[in-house]
């Protein structure tokens, strides 16, 4: 239904001359064979309003990196994944095992305050664990599929130190709440002009593009 519903809208663009290039996210992947079911089903259906309406328009379909899994085997997702982009905050419940709200409202602040934790993984990226999995698929993401889009999508994403070390490691945006996009527009700003990084240590991209110019908001239903 919403894969109708994108292509119709789609369609009606572009028959009044607007230039459009719908991207499908598909959420929770966490097998080739699953990604390429659900590319499938949903591919039939964009070509199908397609040919009812008459039109062809330029689309992509991409995946969302929001379990372990999926970034230890990002190069077979990206066999029908045209983009990648990281839910950080499921793949963070996800990489340690908890529950945003339960830790949030019960023992985060605890270990917070104890030292166990230094920063709130929710709030800032744990680029120890959280981090490592993203330098994974972003490196077998951009091996199987050279150009591979990537970015993140969460309030992890209006982060300063989020957003530097997504820089670091060569991501094309981050995706927040509305408010929280100055914030992240300058974070990104910054990281670029502090980059002093040797060109050896670059991702297999190739020259890093800044997130500032795509420091976008997130829209929510």
């Amino acid at each position: 239904m919403q894969v109708r519903a994108i292509f119709e809208a789609a369609c009606a663009c572009a028959a009044r001359g607007v230039k459009v290039h719908p991207k499908v996210m598909i959420p929770l992947a966490a097998t080739s064979a699953e990604l390429k079911v659900e590319r499938e089903l949903l591919e039939q259906e964009a070509k199908a309003v397609m040919k009812a309406q008459g039109r062809k328009v330029p689309y992509q379909f991409g995946t969302m990196i929001e379990v372990p899994r999926a970034a230890l085997v990002a190069d077979r997702l990206a066999e029908y994944a045209e983009f990648f982009s990281f839910g950080t905050n499921d793949l963070t419940q996800t990489t340690f095992g908890i529950s945003r709200d339960d830790a949030e409202t019960r023992f985060l602040v605890e270990y917070l305050d104890q030292g166990i934790l230094k920063t709130n993984p929710f709030a800032t990226i744990d680029q120890a664990g959280v981090g490592a999995l993203m330098r994974i698929a972003i490196e077998k993401g951009r091996g199987r599929r050279p150009g591979l889009e990537v970015g993140i999508c969460g309030e992890h994403g209006g982060d300063p130190a989020t957003i530097a070390f997504c820089h670091q490691l060569g991501l094309d945006y981050v995706s927040c709440s509305p408010f929280r996009v100055p914030v992240a527009r300058l974070a990104a700003a910054h990281a670029a002009l502090a980059d002093q990084q040797p060109a050896s240590l670059r991702t297999s991209r190739g020259p890093k593009k800044s997130p500032a110019r795509r420091a976008t908001s997130r829209r929510t239903a």
